[in-house]
């Protein structure tokens, strides 16, 4: 079976938010919408979204992802 090639996205269309009234952090990208307790879960999850539809977010460590996170929603 052929390994599915995964088209690149860019970091850019990704947005990470603090949820208002809400504990935890979401994640938007690409029609995707993602929750978690921190922003890196966040990312992780969309990651995993993405790759269920054939792209791939940028390997980030945890301690990088705030500079994704915007203004509260």
């Amino acid at each position: 079976m052929k390994k599915k090639v995964l088209k690149k996205i860019s970091s850019n269309k990704l947005k990470i938010f603090k949820i208002a009234n809400r504990r935890g952090f979401a994640a938007i990208c690409l029609n995707n919408l993602t929750e978690g307790s921190s922003a890196y879960q966040a990312y992780q999850r969309m990651a995993k979204a993405l790759k269920r539809g054939g792209c791939e977010l940028p390997v980030v460590e945890a301690d990088k992802i705030k500079r994704f996170v915007t203004a509260n929603i």
